[in-house]
């Protein structure tokens, strides 16, 4: 339920009272509508002006952006490629949120994810291929995820750790144990010397779909996205992860069993990610390298708190973050823009965005 704008008068005794001053019904769906449409036309005219400053047109510059991500079948194919593991690590920092708990781990996990799932491609070989490998592949992913996001679980319940800052500091560590297993003992060498492990057999690669010739990952987003959605919402378990996420010292009076639901937050939130790191993997990249899906956790922590943690609204949040990061190639070769600007755009939308709705005053 969205916050209500309350304002405090006084009455002809002095005392206070308040008055609710939000349209109710299709009158407030619309201004909200109006509201969110603001906020983004805001953003649009801030970059625009940046562009301005770099001597480039901004009409001539959303219009290619427009034309490259959208209207163009392989831009858009690429923009749900790279939507799906934005969108499993964002529904990773949402769940946990729901139980209080920030988990800004997305990155390590998503790199743990594609790791383990590049580990199992390498250790089925081309004894298992197909269907049968990209499942165990997935199931891999989110088994490492769950296993790094629980190691920050354990710190929090058994020694106090802040989650924010052991799961922020594992992303640093998850990085290393990529690096290590591609300078290390996964390195390719049949290679041309870089590291790198052996490439995905092509049998192994996500199925793609359509004109967009974009892989089934996004499917598999909107599925986690639903089912996130449902448990969160109609099961007991979604209740307890709220109540504990309102008031833990009250949840654990009532007899609600803190320590498990907070471990299983994070397991849950950890799986996702994982997952994610898998999709990418045997979706877009099939070959580990150092900084695979690099960046890739930090932007769906932004987008989940740009979502409000929100499952529906976390995947339309990773869409549209995606778009604005397909959109970089588009700036590189029509408006001469470094490809690194579009992060400047990204976080325009994202500070007007999160900026606190203005309270009505009387």
């Amino acid at each position: 339920m969205s916050a209500t704008p309350i304002v405090e008068q006084l009455d002809e005794r002095g005392a206070r009272f308040r008055v609710d001053l939000t349209p109710s019904g299709l009158a407030g769906v619309a201004l909200r509508a109006l509201w969110w449409i603001a906020l983004y036309a805001l953003a649009l005219v801030i970059f625009g002006a940046f562009a301005l400053t770099r001597h480039v047109n901004p009409l001539d510059m959303y219009h290619a952006m427009w034309e490259q991500t959208i209207v163009s079948p392989y831009g858009f194919g690429q923009v749900i490629d790279k939507a799906a593991p934005f969108a499993l690590a964002a529904l990773a920092v949402a769940i946990p949120a729901r139980a209080g708990l920030v988990n800004i781990g997305g990155e390590g996990q998503l790199v743990l994810g594609a790791t383990a799932a590049g580990g199992v491609s390498l250790a089925l070989g081309t004894h298992v291929t197909g269907g049968v490998a990209m499942v165990l592949m997935m199931v891999g992913g989110a088994a490492a995820g769950a296993a790094w996001a629980g190691i920050a679980a354990v710190l929090r319940i058994a020694g106090g750790v802040n989650e924010a800052i052991s799961t922020l500091l594992l992303n640093y560590v998850g990085a290393d144990v990529l690096a290590y297993t591609v300078y290390g003992p996964w390195k390719d060498a049949a290679g041309n010397g870089q590291p790198a492990s052996k490439p995905l057999p092509t049998a192994d690669y996500l199925p793609v779909w359509g004109r967009l010739q974009a892989h089934i990952g996004f499917l598999i987003a909107i599925g986690a996205m639903v089912a996130a959605g449902l448990a969160l919402k109609h099961t007991r378990w979604g209740f307890m992860l709220r109540a504990v996420g309102g008031n833990p010292e009250a949840a654990r009076r009532a007899g609600l069993r803190v320590t498990l639901l907070l471990l299983s937050a994070m397991l849950v939130g950890g799986a996702l990610a994982g997952l994610g790191g898998a999709v990418h993997y045997a979706g877009m990249e099939g070959q580990l390298r150092p900084g695979v899906a690099a960046t890739f956790g930090y932007t769906a922590f932004l987008a989940s708190w740009l979502a409000r943690h929100q499952p529906l609204r976390v995947v339309l949040a990773s869409f549209l973050l995606a778009a604005i990061a397909v959109a970089g190639n588009a700036l590189q070769l029509s408006s001469h823009l470094p490809g690194s600007a579009v992060n400047i755009l990204m976080a325009v939308v994202l500070l007007a965005v999160l900026a606190r709705r203005p309270k009505v005053v009387a």
